[in-house]
């Protein structure tokens, strides 16, 4: 992982350096000032994995170096949460003194919240049996003396649950509380702080419009969920099963009555919306046609929007966009630009001590 370089006290240097190489690279297309979200230093990450390395009695974690593949231990790990870092000596320690449960053991996942809860996954080269769950039901009573922890066992074909596999994460987004299902081993924003962040913009940008907002990639609803209080309804979209019913099992227990998720992905929904029959919207109740979407947000992947759903995009007013790829932002931008211009735009140090940056952008019509 690119963190093991982290120097904190160099932090300031570092997020000026990118911020100014991503303004260089907007520069051509908008010449305002935009929002800069800064990280927290250290404890920014609420997930963290390590390998686990066997050295006769010791047993300690590992990362390895991304230039020279060196492996160098770890014993803390600052740029993960509190709560990780609190974790990992009391987990390794009793580990370490169990045979059956070190046996074979080579990764250790973490998944943690600013709640206080969270998921510990442990991965093994070898298949998990009984006596294995007894032992990692005894341990997960002894963690839980001390943490509000959920213990998961994977091994090939194997995921051995002994309650939930997942943590409830609660994030103050102006100063209301919001809740989150984050499943293991599925997609959850990695900084809590800066997620917190990138919805309290989202929200102030969208803050003046009406009707009602369409959402493609939403993922587990994380800004759904928040957007609903700007918009009359959310019509959201996901392919991904898990964040889908993560996203169901949030809207509930936010007790939110006005946001409707869609097991689709971004092309289908372009599709549909010219003209295709989906099955999956007569299911859910769906019709079209009754909403009136003048916005839309899009949070895609890496590789940015395919050019079908970039064209029905251009035909939406107003365009919330975030992405986790400021180059491929910037060649979604080229044709957006014929439409729309940048009204305000925001810059993420999503993960900090490395050249990635999240970047936000506000479209309005030319």
């Amino acid at each position: 992982m690119a963190e093991i370089a982290y120097h904190p006290q160099q932090y300031q240097t570092q997020l000026a350096e990118k911020v100014t190489r991503i303004r260089q690279q907007f520069a051509p297309l908008t010449e305002s000032i935009p929002l800069i979200g800064e990280s927290a230093p250290k404890h920014y990450r609420m997930r963290a994995e390590f390998r686990v390395w066997h050295d006769g009695e010791e047993l300690y974690y590992i990362m390895f170096d991304p230039a020279t593949k060196a492996k160098i231990r770890i014993d803390e790990f600052p740029p993960a949460s509190v709560l990780i870092n609190t974790l990992m000596p009391t987990l390794i320690s009793e580990l370490k003194n169990n045979m059956l449960l070190r046996h074979k053991l080579f990764q250790v996942d973490f998944l943690s919240t600013q709640s206080g809860q969270a998921v510990i996954s442990l991965l093994y080269h070898k298949r998990l049996d009984e006596h294995w769950q007894e032992q990692a039901r005894q341990l997960c009573e002894r963690l839980r003396q001390q943490f509000d922890v959920h213990l998961i066992g994977r091994a090939r074909k194997q995921k051995i649950l002994l309650d939930h596999d997942f943590a409830v994460e609660t994030l103050q987004v102006n100063d209301k509380p919001i809740h989150y299902k984050q499943v293991e081993n599925s997609f959850t924003q990695p900084n809590a702080g800066i997620n917190q962040q990138m919805l309290e913009w989202a929200l102030s940008v969208t803050n003046a419009q009406q009707g009602d907002l369409l959402e493609l990639y939403c993922g587990n609803g994380n800004f759904s969920l928040a957007l609903a209080q700007n918009f009359k309804r959310v019509l959201a979209t996901e392919i991904a099963k898990p964040s889908v019913d993560s996203a169901q099992y949030n809207i509930a227990i936010n007790q939110i009555d006005n946001v409707k998720i869609l097991r689709m992905s971004a092309e289908e929904f372009t599709e549909a919306m010219n003209g295709r029959s989906f099955q999956r919207l007569t299911q859910a109740d769906v019709n079209l046609d009754d909403y009136q979407c003048d916005t839309i947000f899009v949070d895609p992947p890496r590789a940015g929007l395919d050019e079908a759903t970039l064209e029905m995009v251009s035909t939406y007013a107003n365009i919330l966009y975030i992405s986790c790829n400021p180059s491929t932002l910037l060649d979604n931008l080229q044709r957006l630009n014929s439409t729309h211009v940048i009204e305000k735009w925001a810059i993420f140090d999503q993960f900090p001590y490395t050249d990635h940056a999240e970047v936000g952008v506000w479209l309005t019509p030319r």
